[in-house]
Protein backbone atom coordinates (compact mmCIF):
# COMPACT_ATOMS: atom_id res chain seq x y z
CA UNK A 1 0.00 0.00 0.00
CA UNK A 2 1.33 3.43 -0.93
CA UNK A 3 1.48 6.10 1.72
CA UNK A 4 1.71 9.80 0.96
CA UNK A 5 2.25 13.13 2.65
CA UNK A 6 1.74 16.72 1.65
CA UNK A 7 3.78 19.85 2.17
CA UNK A 8 2.03 23.07 1.22
CA UNK A 9 4.30 25.95 0.30
CA UNK A 10 2.62 29.32 -0.19
CA UNK A 11 5.79 31.65 0.34
CA UNK A 12 7.58 33.80 3.08
CA UNK A 13 8.74 33.42 6.67
CA UNK A 14 11.67 31.69 8.36
CA UNK A 15 12.10 27.94 8.47
CA UNK A 16 9.17 25.55 8.64
CA UNK A 17 9.68 21.83 8.96
CA UNK A 18 7.43 18.95 8.03
CA UNK A 19 8.55 15.49 9.09
CA UNK A 20 7.49 12.70 6.78
CA UNK A 21 5.75 9.50 7.99
CA UNK A 22 7.73 6.30 8.39
CA UNK A 23 8.50 4.55 5.06
CA UNK A 24 6.79 6.98 2.67
CA UNK A 25 6.60 5.84 -0.94
CA UNK A 26 5.09 8.88 -2.63
CA UNK A 27 6.06 12.48 -1.86
CA UNK A 28 3.43 15.15 -2.47
CA UNK A 29 4.57 18.78 -2.61
CA UNK A 30 1.81 21.34 -3.01
CA UNK A 31 2.94 24.72 -4.38
CA UNK A 32 0.84 27.88 -4.51
CA UNK A 33 2.26 30.87 -6.38
CA UNK A 34 1.21 33.89 -4.34
CA UNK A 35 3.75 36.15 -6.00
CA UNK A 36 3.23 38.57 -8.84
CA UNK A 37 5.83 36.83 -10.97
CA UNK A 38 4.42 35.21 -14.11
CA UNK A 39 6.67 32.20 -13.75
CA UNK A 40 7.42 29.75 -10.96
CA UNK A 41 8.62 26.16 -10.75
CA UNK A 42 10.22 24.18 -7.94
CA UNK A 43 13.08 21.78 -8.64
CA UNK A 44 14.39 19.12 -6.25
CA UNK A 45 18.15 19.12 -6.84
CA UNK A 46 19.55 15.57 -6.85
CA UNK A 47 16.19 13.78 -6.59
CA UNK A 48 16.12 11.50 -9.62
CA UNK A 49 12.38 11.43 -10.37
CA UNK A 50 12.67 7.87 -11.61
CA UNK A 51 10.88 7.47 -14.97
CA UNK A 52 9.00 10.68 -14.17
CA UNK A 53 10.56 13.81 -15.66
CA UNK A 54 7.04 15.29 -15.55
CA UNK A 55 7.78 16.16 -11.91
CA UNK A 56 11.26 17.63 -12.41
CA UNK A 57 10.22 21.26 -12.08
CA UNK A 58 12.33 22.81 -14.84
CA UNK A 59 11.33 24.64 -18.02
CA UNK A 60 12.01 21.70 -20.33
CA UNK A 61 9.42 19.50 -18.66
CA UNK A 62 6.88 21.77 -16.93
CA UNK A 63 4.88 24.87 -17.69
CA UNK A 64 5.34 27.53 -15.01
CA UNK A 65 2.74 27.96 -12.28
CA UNK A 66 0.87 31.24 -12.97
CA UNK A 67 0.31 33.82 -10.19
CA UNK A 68 -2.47 32.75 -7.86
CA UNK A 69 -2.43 29.19 -9.16
CA UNK A 70 -1.29 26.05 -7.42
CA UNK A 71 0.27 22.83 -8.58
CA UNK A 72 1.01 19.55 -6.82
CA UNK A 73 4.21 17.60 -7.43
CA UNK A 74 3.86 13.87 -6.76
CA UNK A 75 6.93 11.68 -7.05
CA UNK A 76 8.65 8.60 -5.67
CA UNK A 77 11.88 8.74 -3.67
CA UNK A 78 13.14 5.25 -4.38
CA UNK A 79 16.69 3.91 -4.44
CA UNK A 80 18.09 7.11 -2.96
CA UNK A 81 19.38 8.29 0.40
CA UNK A 82 21.21 11.44 1.35
CA UNK A 83 21.22 15.22 1.53
CA UNK A 84 19.51 17.24 -1.19
CA UNK A 85 17.62 20.53 -1.51
CA UNK A 86 14.77 22.13 -3.44
CA UNK A 87 14.65 25.62 -4.93
CA UNK A 88 12.69 27.82 -7.39
CA UNK A 89 14.23 27.10 -10.77
CA UNK A 90 13.29 30.03 -13.02
CA UNK A 91 14.59 33.52 -13.58
CA UNK A 92 17.21 33.76 -10.80
CA UNK A 93 14.49 33.33 -8.14
CA UNK A 94 16.86 31.21 -6.03
CA UNK A 95 18.87 34.40 -5.43
CA UNK A 96 15.86 35.56 -3.37
CA UNK A 97 15.58 32.33 -1.35
CA UNK A 98 12.82 29.77 -1.54
CA UNK A 99 15.17 26.83 -0.99
CA UNK A 100 15.01 24.12 1.65
CA UNK A 101 16.41 20.70 2.53
CA UNK A 102 15.28 17.33 1.23
CA UNK A 103 16.73 14.67 3.54
CA UNK A 104 16.31 10.98 2.67
CA UNK A 105 17.26 8.60 5.49
CA UNK A 106 18.25 4.93 5.34
CA UNK A 107 15.65 2.28 6.01
CA UNK A 108 16.20 0.44 9.29
CA UNK A 109 17.40 -2.73 7.56
CA UNK A 110 20.26 -0.92 5.78
CA UNK A 111 23.03 -0.03 8.25
CA UNK A 112 24.59 3.42 8.09
CA UNK A 113 28.42 3.30 7.93
CA UNK A 114 28.83 5.35 11.12
CA UNK A 115 27.29 5.51 14.58
CA UNK A 116 23.99 7.29 14.95
CA UNK A 117 24.79 11.00 15.43
CA UNK A 118 23.44 12.84 18.46
CA UNK A 119 21.85 15.46 16.24
CA UNK A 120 21.29 16.54 12.64
CA UNK A 121 22.07 20.11 11.56
CA UNK A 122 21.40 21.63 8.12
CA UNK A 123 23.33 24.69 6.94
CA UNK A 124 22.66 26.61 3.74
CA UNK A 125 25.60 28.73 2.62
CA UNK A 126 25.56 31.10 -0.33
CA UNK A 127 26.48 34.50 -1.70
CA UNK A 128 23.90 37.27 -1.45
CA UNK A 129 23.16 40.53 -3.24
CA UNK A 130 21.18 43.45 -1.89
CA UNK A 131 19.62 43.81 -5.34
CA UNK A 132 16.47 41.77 -5.92
CA UNK A 133 16.53 38.79 -8.23
CA UNK A 134 14.69 40.83 -10.87
CA UNK A 135 17.34 43.58 -10.71
CA UNK A 136 20.06 40.95 -11.05
CA UNK A 137 18.25 39.53 -14.06
CA UNK A 138 18.05 43.00 -15.63
CA UNK A 139 21.81 43.37 -15.17
CA UNK A 140 22.40 40.14 -17.07
CA UNK A 141 19.96 41.20 -19.79
CA UNK A 142 22.03 44.39 -20.17
CA UNK A 143 25.20 42.36 -20.66
CA UNK A 144 26.69 43.13 -17.24
CA UNK A 145 28.37 40.87 -14.71
CA UNK A 146 26.80 40.53 -11.28
CA UNK A 147 30.06 41.57 -9.61
CA UNK A 148 31.13 40.96 -6.03
CA UNK A 149 28.22 39.91 -3.78
CA UNK A 150 27.26 42.04 -0.81
CA UNK A 151 27.69 39.18 1.62
CA UNK A 152 27.75 35.47 2.34
CA UNK A 153 24.73 34.12 4.22
CA UNK A 154 24.49 31.07 6.48
CA UNK A 155 20.88 29.91 6.84
CA UNK A 156 19.73 33.21 5.33
CA UNK A 157 21.44 35.21 8.10
CA UNK A 158 24.28 37.68 8.02
CA UNK A 159 27.73 37.33 9.60
CA UNK A 160 28.56 37.35 13.28
CA UNK A 161 30.42 40.57 14.14
CA UNK A 162 33.88 39.03 13.98
CA UNK A 163 35.38 42.36 12.85
CA UNK A 164 33.87 45.60 14.13
CA UNK A 165 35.26 47.54 11.16
CA UNK A 166 33.62 45.25 8.58
CA UNK A 167 30.40 43.99 10.15
CA UNK A 168 27.82 46.53 11.38
CA UNK A 169 26.01 46.15 14.67
CA UNK A 170 22.59 44.55 14.91
CA UNK A 171 22.83 41.89 12.21
CA UNK A 172 21.06 38.64 12.95
CA UNK A 173 23.44 35.67 12.69
CA UNK A 174 23.04 31.90 12.96
CA UNK A 175 23.84 30.16 16.26
CA UNK A 176 24.26 26.38 16.25
CA UNK A 177 23.78 25.01 19.77
CA UNK A 178 25.61 21.79 20.72
CA UNK A 179 26.38 19.64 23.75
CA UNK A 180 29.96 18.83 24.84
CA UNK A 181 31.13 15.33 23.95
CA UNK A 182 28.41 14.68 21.40
CA UNK A 183 28.74 14.16 17.63
CA UNK A 184 26.50 15.88 15.09
CA UNK A 185 25.83 15.37 11.41
CA UNK A 186 26.18 18.66 9.52
CA UNK A 187 24.49 18.74 6.10
CA UNK A 188 25.92 21.70 4.16
CA UNK A 189 24.50 22.98 0.86
CA UNK A 190 25.86 25.81 -1.33
CA UNK A 191 22.64 27.39 -2.62
CA UNK A 192 24.25 30.65 -3.72
CA UNK A 193 24.12 32.48 -7.01
CA UNK A 194 27.65 32.14 -8.38
CA UNK A 195 30.38 31.90 -5.72
CA UNK A 196 32.34 28.80 -4.69
CA UNK A 197 32.82 28.76 -0.91
CA UNK A 198 35.30 27.24 1.50
CA UNK A 199 33.57 25.83 4.59
CA UNK A 200 35.23 25.26 7.99
CA UNK A 201 34.55 25.16 11.73
CA UNK A 202 37.14 26.71 14.03
CA UNK A 203 39.32 24.10 15.83
CA UNK A 204 37.03 21.22 14.78
CA UNK A 205 37.70 18.42 12.30
CA UNK A 206 34.97 17.59 9.81
CA UNK A 207 34.71 13.91 8.92
CA UNK A 208 33.19 13.67 5.44
CA UNK A 209 30.61 10.85 5.26
CA UNK A 210 28.26 11.61 2.36
CA UNK A 211 28.10 13.60 -0.88
CA UNK A 212 24.73 14.00 -2.63
CA UNK A 213 23.41 10.56 -1.84
CA UNK A 214 26.62 8.52 -1.77
CA UNK A 215 28.45 7.47 1.38
CA UNK A 216 32.08 8.50 1.09
CA UNK A 217 35.38 7.04 2.18
CA UNK A 218 35.66 8.69 5.59
CA UNK A 219 38.44 11.15 6.19
CA UNK A 220 38.87 14.35 8.16
CA UNK A 221 39.05 17.81 6.64
CA UNK A 222 39.84 21.10 8.35
CA UNK A 223 38.13 22.89 5.44
CA UNK A 224 36.37 21.89 2.23
CA UNK A 225 35.54 23.77 -0.96
CA UNK A 226 31.82 23.54 -1.70
CA UNK A 227 30.88 24.78 -5.14
CA UNK A 228 27.52 26.20 -6.19
CA UNK A 229 24.82 23.51 -6.07
CA UNK A 230 26.91 20.96 -4.16
CA UNK A 231 25.91 19.21 -0.92
CA UNK A 232 27.96 17.33 1.70
CA UNK A 233 27.48 15.66 5.08
CA UNK A 234 30.10 15.80 7.84
CA UNK A 235 30.34 14.27 11.30
CA UNK A 236 31.68 16.82 13.76
CA UNK A 237 32.55 15.84 17.35
CA UNK A 238 32.24 18.43 20.09
CA UNK A 239 35.64 17.67 21.59
CA UNK A 240 37.06 21.14 22.15
CA UNK A 241 37.12 23.47 25.17
CA UNK A 242 33.41 23.87 25.90
CA UNK A 243 33.74 27.18 27.75
CA UNK A 244 33.91 29.28 24.59
CA UNK A 245 32.12 29.70 21.26
CA UNK A 246 33.67 28.90 17.87
CA UNK A 247 33.38 30.36 14.37
CA UNK A 248 31.61 28.57 11.51
CA UNK A 249 32.90 30.16 8.30
CA UNK A 250 32.03 30.18 4.60
CA UNK A 251 34.42 32.32 2.53
CA UNK A 252 34.85 32.90 -1.23
CA UNK A 253 37.06 30.73 -3.43
CA UNK A 254 38.16 31.10 -7.05
CA UNK A 255 37.67 34.84 -7.06
CA UNK A 256 39.93 37.73 -8.02
CA UNK A 257 42.49 39.30 -5.70
CA UNK A 258 40.39 42.46 -5.47
CA UNK A 259 40.51 43.68 -1.87
CA UNK A 260 36.72 43.72 -1.42
CA UNK A 261 36.58 39.91 -1.61
CA UNK A 262 38.51 39.79 1.68
CA UNK A 263 35.59 41.56 3.36
CA UNK A 264 32.93 39.08 2.23
CA UNK A 265 32.62 36.20 4.71
CA UNK A 266 29.72 34.23 6.11
CA UNK A 267 30.20 33.66 9.84
CA UNK A 268 27.94 31.72 12.22
CA UNK A 269 28.59 30.61 15.79
CA UNK A 270 29.04 27.10 17.17
CA UNK A 271 27.93 27.40 20.79
CA UNK A 272 28.49 24.73 23.44
CA UNK A 273 25.69 24.54 26.00
CA UNK A 274 27.96 25.62 28.87
CA UNK A 275 29.93 28.22 26.90
CA UNK A 276 30.88 31.31 28.88
CA UNK A 277 32.80 33.25 26.24
CA UNK A 278 32.27 34.59 22.73
CA UNK A 279 34.27 33.46 19.72
CA UNK A 280 37.30 35.67 19.32
CA UNK A 281 40.47 36.18 17.36
CA UNK A 282 40.94 35.83 13.60
CA UNK A 283 38.76 33.55 11.54
CA UNK A 284 40.16 30.04 10.99
CA UNK A 285 42.52 29.88 8.06
CA UNK A 286 41.26 29.21 4.57
CA UNK A 287 43.55 27.87 1.83
CA UNK A 288 46.43 30.31 1.33
CA UNK A 289 45.23 31.67 -1.99
CA UNK A 290 41.72 32.58 -3.19
CA UNK A 291 42.70 30.94 -6.47
CA UNK A 292 44.78 27.92 -5.43
CA UNK A 293 43.61 25.56 -8.17
CA UNK A 294 45.90 22.68 -7.29
CA UNK A 295 44.94 22.59 -3.60
CA UNK A 296 41.26 22.46 -4.52
CA UNK A 297 41.68 19.83 -7.26
CA UNK A 298 43.68 17.53 -5.01
CA UNK A 299 41.02 17.94 -2.35
CA UNK A 300 38.28 17.11 -4.86
CA UNK A 301 40.13 14.01 -6.04
CA UNK A 302 40.36 12.80 -2.45
CA UNK A 303 36.57 12.49 -2.19
CA UNK A 304 35.81 8.86 -3.03
CA UNK A 305 32.99 6.36 -2.63
CA UNK A 306 32.77 3.99 0.31
CA UNK A 307 32.58 0.81 -1.77
CA UNK A 308 31.80 -1.52 1.14
CA UNK A 309 28.78 0.36 2.51
CA UNK A 310 25.18 -0.05 1.50
CA UNK A 311 23.01 3.00 0.87
CA UNK A 312 19.38 2.83 -0.28
CA UNK A 313 19.88 -0.91 -0.86
CA UNK A 314 21.71 -3.38 1.40
CA UNK A 315 24.21 -4.41 -1.27
CA UNK A 316 27.53 -2.49 -1.20
CA UNK A 317 27.81 0.71 -3.22
CA UNK A 318 30.85 -0.78 -4.95
CA UNK A 319 28.91 -3.76 -6.30
CA UNK A 320 28.03 -1.77 -9.42
CA UNK A 321 31.29 -2.23 -11.34
CA UNK A 322 31.04 0.86 -13.48
CA UNK A 323 34.71 0.65 -14.46
CA UNK A 324 34.19 -2.55 -16.43
CA UNK A 325 31.23 -1.33 -18.55
CA UNK A 326 31.91 -0.38 -22.16
CA UNK A 327 31.21 3.24 -23.05
CA UNK A 328 28.51 3.44 -25.74
CA UNK A 329 28.35 7.22 -26.27
CA UNK A 330 30.57 10.22 -25.56
CA UNK A 331 29.62 13.89 -25.20
CA UNK A 332 32.38 16.50 -24.86
CA UNK A 333 30.72 19.69 -23.63
CA UNK A 334 32.89 22.80 -23.79
CA UNK A 335 32.16 26.20 -22.28
CA UNK A 336 34.14 29.32 -23.07
CA UNK A 337 34.12 33.03 -22.33
CA UNK A 338 30.84 34.87 -23.03
CA UNK A 339 30.09 35.30 -26.73
CA UNK A 340 28.05 37.88 -28.61
CA UNK A 341 25.02 36.35 -30.29
CA UNK A 342 22.56 38.67 -32.06
CA UNK A 343 24.12 41.56 -30.16
CA UNK A 344 23.59 39.96 -26.75
CA UNK A 345 26.20 38.64 -24.33
CA UNK A 346 25.49 34.93 -23.94
CA UNK A 347 26.96 31.78 -22.38
CA UNK A 348 27.35 28.66 -24.48
CA UNK A 349 28.09 24.94 -24.48
CA UNK A 350 29.75 23.81 -27.72
CA UNK A 351 28.97 27.33 -29.01
CA UNK A 352 25.21 26.82 -28.59
CA UNK A 353 23.34 29.07 -26.17
CA UNK A 354 20.15 27.36 -25.09
CA UNK A 355 16.93 29.25 -25.77
CA UNK A 356 13.93 27.72 -23.96
CA UNK A 357 10.84 27.41 -26.16
CA UNK A 358 7.46 28.49 -24.85
CA UNK A 359 6.26 24.88 -24.98
CA UNK A 360 8.13 22.46 -22.69
CA UNK A 361 10.08 19.83 -24.63
CA UNK A 362 8.47 16.82 -22.98
CA UNK A 363 4.96 18.16 -23.58
CA UNK A 364 5.82 18.83 -27.22
CA UNK A 365 6.85 15.19 -27.62
CA UNK A 366 3.72 13.90 -25.92
CA UNK A 367 1.48 15.87 -28.27
CA UNK A 368 3.57 15.14 -31.38
CA UNK A 369 4.41 18.79 -32.00
CA UNK A 370 7.16 19.46 -34.51
CA UNK A 371 9.46 22.45 -34.72
CA UNK A 372 9.54 23.14 -30.97
CA UNK A 373 13.13 21.91 -30.71
CA UNK A 374 15.79 20.11 -32.72
CA UNK A 375 17.99 17.17 -31.80
CA UNK A 376 21.04 18.65 -33.48
CA UNK A 377 23.05 19.72 -30.45
CA UNK A 378 26.72 19.04 -31.23
CA UNK A 379 28.23 16.24 -29.15
CA UNK A 380 31.77 17.57 -29.67
CA UNK A 381 33.24 21.11 -29.61
CA UNK A 382 33.77 22.94 -32.89
CA UNK A 383 34.58 26.38 -34.25
CA UNK A 384 31.09 26.85 -35.68
CA UNK A 385 29.55 30.32 -35.37
CA UNK A 386 27.84 30.72 -31.99
CA UNK A 387 24.04 30.52 -32.05
CA UNK A 388 20.96 30.52 -29.87
CA UNK A 389 18.83 27.42 -30.29
CA UNK A 390 16.29 25.11 -28.70
CA UNK A 391 18.55 22.15 -29.33
CA UNK A 392 18.67 18.83 -27.47
CA UNK A 393 21.18 15.98 -27.08
CA UNK A 394 19.94 12.52 -28.04
CA UNK A 395 21.12 9.69 -25.76
CA UNK A 396 20.49 5.97 -25.97
CA UNK A 397 18.29 4.38 -23.32
CA UNK A 398 20.24 1.71 -21.38
CA UNK A 399 23.48 3.00 -22.85
CA UNK A 400 26.57 3.92 -20.83
CA UNK A 401 27.42 7.57 -21.39
CA UNK A 402 30.73 9.34 -20.98
CA UNK A 403 30.41 13.11 -20.52
CA UNK A 404 33.44 15.38 -20.49
CA UNK A 405 33.01 18.96 -19.29
CA UNK A 406 35.77 21.15 -20.75
CA UNK A 407 36.12 24.54 -19.06
CA UNK A 408 38.08 27.02 -21.17
CA UNK A 409 37.36 29.96 -18.87
CA UNK A 410 39.15 31.49 -15.90
CA UNK A 411 36.28 30.77 -13.49
CA UNK A 412 35.39 27.45 -11.88
CA UNK A 413 32.21 25.94 -13.35
CA UNK A 414 29.68 23.65 -11.67
CA UNK A 415 27.50 21.32 -13.73
CA UNK A 416 24.41 19.38 -12.65
CA UNK A 417 22.51 16.55 -14.36
CA UNK A 418 18.86 15.99 -13.48
CA UNK A 419 17.46 12.47 -13.29
CA UNK A 420 20.76 10.74 -12.50
CA UNK A 421 23.88 10.45 -10.44
CA UNK A 422 27.16 10.10 -12.32
CA UNK A 423 30.58 8.74 -11.42
CA UNK A 424 33.18 11.52 -11.34
CA UNK A 425 36.02 9.45 -12.77
CA UNK A 426 38.57 12.08 -13.67
CA UNK A 427 39.60 15.73 -13.59
CA UNK A 428 42.72 17.57 -14.62
CA UNK A 429 44.04 20.76 -16.18
CA UNK A 430 44.50 21.23 -19.91
CA UNK A 431 42.50 19.80 -22.81
CA UNK A 432 40.82 16.41 -22.50
CA UNK A 433 41.81 13.83 -25.11
CA UNK A 434 40.87 10.14 -25.46
CA UNK A 435 44.24 9.36 -23.86
CA UNK A 436 42.94 11.04 -20.68
CA UNK A 437 40.86 7.91 -20.04
CA UNK A 438 44.02 6.23 -18.80
CA UNK A 439 43.83 8.37 -15.65
CA UNK A 440 40.19 7.54 -14.84
CA UNK A 441 39.29 6.16 -11.41
CA UNK A 442 37.48 2.94 -12.33
CA UNK A 443 36.87 1.62 -8.81
CA UNK A 444 35.73 4.10 -6.15
CA UNK A 445 34.87 7.36 -7.94
CA UNK A 446 32.28 9.39 -6.07
CA UNK A 447 28.75 9.14 -7.48
CA UNK A 448 26.86 12.44 -7.33
CA UNK A 449 24.77 14.78 -9.48
CA UNK A 450 26.82 18.02 -9.34
CA UNK A 451 30.50 18.36 -10.17
CA UNK A 452 33.01 21.18 -10.41
CA UNK A 453 35.15 21.84 -13.46
CA UNK A 454 38.28 23.81 -12.68
CA UNK A 455 39.43 26.79 -14.77
CA UNK A 456 41.36 25.67 -17.82
CA UNK A 457 40.57 22.05 -17.03
CA UNK A 458 38.20 19.16 -17.59
CA UNK A 459 36.05 16.78 -15.58
CA UNK A 460 34.86 13.41 -16.91
CA UNK A 461 31.82 11.54 -15.63
CA UNK A 462 30.19 8.20 -16.48
CA UNK A 463 26.47 7.57 -16.22
CA UNK A 464 24.22 4.57 -16.82
CA UNK A 465 21.22 5.76 -18.86
CA UNK A 466 18.46 3.81 -17.13
CA UNK A 467 16.02 6.67 -16.51
CA UNK A 468 13.66 7.53 -19.37
CA UNK A 469 12.77 11.18 -19.83
CA UNK A 470 14.11 14.57 -20.87
CA UNK A 471 16.72 15.76 -18.38
CA UNK A 472 18.47 19.06 -17.84
CA UNK A 473 22.27 19.49 -17.92
CA UNK A 474 23.06 22.95 -16.61
CA UNK A 475 25.56 25.28 -15.10
CA UNK A 476 24.56 25.64 -11.44
CA UNK A 477 25.85 29.21 -11.36
CA UNK A 478 22.60 31.09 -11.83
CA UNK A 479 24.05 33.84 -14.02
CA UNK A 480 25.57 31.35 -16.47
CA UNK A 481 22.43 29.19 -16.45
CA UNK A 482 20.22 32.20 -17.14
CA UNK A 483 22.45 33.25 -20.04
CA UNK A 484 22.13 29.94 -21.85
CA UNK A 485 24.74 27.54 -20.41
CA UNK A 486 22.47 24.50 -20.38
CA UNK A 487 21.12 21.77 -22.60
CA UNK A 488 18.62 18.93 -22.29
CA UNK A 489 19.41 15.28 -22.91
CA UNK A 490 16.62 13.12 -24.31
CA UNK A 491 16.60 9.50 -23.11
CA UNK A 492 13.70 7.87 -24.95
CA UNK A 493 12.47 4.31 -24.66
CA UNK A 494 12.44 2.88 -28.20
CA UNK A 495 9.34 0.86 -27.25
CA UNK A 496 7.38 4.09 -26.97
CA UNK A 497 5.59 6.29 -24.46
CA UNK A 498 4.09 4.81 -21.27
CA UNK A 499 6.09 1.59 -21.47
CA UNK A 500 8.77 2.35 -18.89
CA UNK A 501 7.93 6.01 -18.30
CA UNK A 502 5.12 7.18 -16.03
CA UNK A 503 2.18 8.79 -17.78
CA UNK A 504 1.70 12.55 -17.72
CA UNK A 505 -0.12 13.63 -14.53
CA UNK A 506 -3.79 14.60 -14.59
CA UNK A 507 -2.93 18.08 -13.30
CA UNK A 508 -0.51 18.90 -16.14
CA UNK A 509 -0.28 22.62 -16.84
CA UNK A 510 -0.32 23.73 -20.47
CA UNK A 511 1.36 26.71 -22.10
CA UNK A 512 2.86 27.82 -25.39
CA UNK A 513 1.43 25.94 -28.38
CA UNK A 514 -0.70 23.85 -26.01
CA UNK A 515 -2.20 26.70 -24.03
CA UNK A 516 -5.65 25.98 -25.48
CA UNK A 517 -5.72 22.68 -23.53
CA UNK A 518 -5.49 24.40 -20.16
CA UNK A 519 -8.63 24.23 -18.06
CA UNK A 520 -9.51 27.07 -15.68
CA UNK A 521 -8.38 26.58 -12.09
CA UNK A 522 -10.66 27.40 -9.16
CA UNK A 523 -8.65 29.37 -6.62
CA UNK A 524 -9.34 29.20 -2.92
CA UNK A 525 -6.37 31.19 -1.64
CA UNK A 526 -8.32 32.55 1.31
CA UNK A 527 -8.68 29.13 2.91
CA UNK A 528 -6.13 28.15 5.51
CA UNK A 529 -4.16 24.95 5.11
CA UNK A 530 -5.07 22.21 7.56
CA UNK A 531 -2.46 19.83 8.87
CA UNK A 532 0.33 21.00 6.56
CA UNK A 533 3.39 23.18 7.02
CA UNK A 534 2.62 26.50 5.34
CA UNK A 535 4.82 29.45 4.45
CA UNK A 536 4.49 32.48 2.16
CA UNK A 537 6.79 33.88 -0.48
CA UNK A 538 7.96 37.47 -0.65
CA UNK A 539 10.23 38.94 -3.30
CA UNK A 540 13.16 38.96 -0.86
CA UNK A 541 12.95 35.81 1.26
CA UNK A 542 11.23 32.68 0.06
CA UNK A 543 9.98 29.96 2.35
CA UNK A 544 12.04 27.04 3.55
CA UNK A 545 10.25 23.79 4.33
CA UNK A 546 12.30 20.78 5.39
CA UNK A 547 11.43 17.51 3.67
CA UNK A 548 12.62 14.51 5.68
CA UNK A 549 11.91 11.04 4.38
CA UNK A 550 12.95 7.44 4.84
CA UNK A 551 14.47 5.70 1.82
CA UNK A 552 12.45 3.16 -0.11
CA UNK A 553 13.45 0.53 -2.63
CA UNK A 554 11.77 0.49 -6.00
CA UNK A 555 10.95 -2.60 -7.95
Amino acid sequence: MLTSFTVSVVLYSPFFQYVFPIHPVIAVLHITNNTSTPEMLTHKDGIQMRMNSWQDGVAGTNCPIPPGWNWTYQFQLKDQIGSFFYFPSLGLQRAAGGYGPVTVNNRAIVPVPFNQPDGDITLFIGDWYTKSHTELRDMLDDGKDLGIPDGILINAKGPYRYDTTLVPEGLQYEIVGVEPGKTYRFRVHNVGTSTSLNFRIQNHNMRLVEAEGTYTYQQNYTNLDIHVGQSYSFLVSMDQNASTDYYIVASPRFVSSEARWHDVNGVAILQYSNSKGSASGPLPDAPDDFYDKYYSMNQARSIRMNVSSGAARPNPQGSFRYGSINITQTFVLKNESPLRIDGKRRRTINRVSYSPPETPLRLADLHNLTGVYKTDFPTMPSNAPPRRASSVLNASYKGFLEMVFQNNETDVQTYHLDGYSFFVVGMDYGEWTPNSRGSYNKWDAISRSTTQVFPGGWTAVLVSLDNVGIWNIRAEKLDNWYNGQEVYVKVADPLGYNVTEMIAPDNTLYCGLLEHLQKPQIHETSKKSSGHAVARWSTQLLATVSLIVTAVIGS
